[in-house]
């Protein structure tokens, strides 16, 4: 199966430097293809890409979503013919739109082995407002179709910037990962990583609720059995006493009074006990996102450890945030970075490595999400 990355983005975004960090950090020693389809007459960076022992087919003669469409159908299947590749990186002119770029590979490829297994949009952050001005219908087809945006620049404007910029993103696109922190500081493997969608906090964080809840299901039915042998015990000797009282002769009318109030409390006791076993069979069946919900945010901001302590600690505050049950996060700091997890009543704030962009997750019950927001807001 080969996969097929594209990589999106309007001339002079930085699509080709990102290519080359990927290539050099991460899929060294991987069979890739590049596909540049560049508008003009000269492929960028063809060079250093050959120097780097990768192949390359150039399209240099027009775009491809639209002249070129029916040409790049023919040297994609030549591609996979010829060099049977583990990757195609396809890197469309900055003038195209993404989704006729995903349409011609999906068509061309439709009867092959092969996998459309990412599209990500380069955004220039210091030009992304003037670019949906002036060049909505591409810029914007670009954003709204990734499935990761990559901003770059980022080094070089103040958070307060940056968070209207992924504002104006999430207007056309609200689910894609936007990642805001400068490359430099990042990985290769850990931007590819973003871009192949294996960083979903809130997934990672409601399978650990679900398996949190069904180890609480499991101790309270292996308690509550206990317990009610515990009790059945306890009735067995209190029968055993009651023989002994009659063998003595104790008032007839009382020894019925006594028996009575016994048969109640077990009627009593077998009622309680249908009544949970009908409670836990019907908790056992749900998923954990039928029992929890999730609150989830991405911020460029940056926290100090003290701030986040403190929004930790306001966490155990249930009638201002709702039931906690789990909270995790990594958030850019004052020179490092910020992972914290949260459980009731215990806390972990410990620096960690660059990640994408800040990301924060809550999962619970009942949570109030307004309230989360201002708590965590910068």
């Amino acid at each position: 199966m080969t996969k097929i990355d594209i990589v999106s983005g309007f001339l002079g975004a930085g699509k080709t430097t990102l290519i080359r960090k990927l290539l050099q950090e991460s899929l060294s020693g991987t069979k890739v293809v590049l596909i540049e389809n560049e508008f003009g007459e000269i492929g960028i960076d063809g060079g250093f890409l050959k120097d780097a022992g990768i192949e390359i087919k150039e399209m240099n003669s027009g775009c491809i979503c639209c002249s070129l469409v029916g040409d790049f159908g023919a040297s994609l299947k030549e591609v996979l013919d010829v060099y049977a590749p583990e990757r195609i990186i396809i890197e469309p002119s900055g003038v195209g739109k993404l989704s006729d770029v995903m349409a011609a590979v999906k068509n061309a490829t439709k009867d092959d082995e092969v996998e459309l297994n990412s599209a990500v949009a380069v955004v220039d952050a210091k030009k992304a407002k003037m670019y949906i001005k002036n060049f909505g219908e591409f810029f914007i087809n670009q954003i709204a179709h990734a499935g990761t945006v990559v901003l770059s620049r980022t080094d070089q404007m103040p958070e307060e910037k940056i968070a209207e910029v992924v504002a104006m993103i999430r207007e056309h696109n609200a689910k894609a990962t936007v990642i805001t922190t400068p490359w430099p500081a990042l990985t290769g493997d850990r931007i590819l990583a973003t871009i192949e969608g294996a960083t979903d906090l809130e997934r990672e964080l409601m399978e650990e609720a679900l398996r949190l809840h069904e180890e609480h299901e499991h101790e309270h039915h292996h308690d509550h059995d206990h317990e009610h042998h515990h009790e059945h015990d306890h009735d067995h000797e209190h029968h055993h006493e009651h023989e002994h009282d009659h063998d003595h002769d104790h008032d007839h009318e009382e020894h019925e009074h006594e028996h009575h109030h016994e048969h109640d409390h077990e009627h009593e006791h077998h009622h309680e006990h249908e009544h949970h076993h009908d409670h836990e069979h019907e908790h056992h069946h749900h998923h954990a996102d039928e029992i929890f919900t999730s609150f989830g945010m991405e911020t460029p901001a940056r926290y100090t450890k003290e701030e986040i302590s403190h929004i930790l600690d306001e966490l155990g505050k249930e009638q201002d945030y709702g039931m906690i049950l789990r909270a995790k996060g990594m958030v850019e700091g004052d020179g490092s970075w910020i992972y914290f997890d949260y459980t009731p009543g215990e806390s972990d704030v410990r620096d960690g490595s660059p990640d994408v962009t800040g990301r924060i997750c809550v999962i619970g019950s009942d949570l109030k999400e307004d309230a989360l927001k201002t708590l965590f807001a910068k």
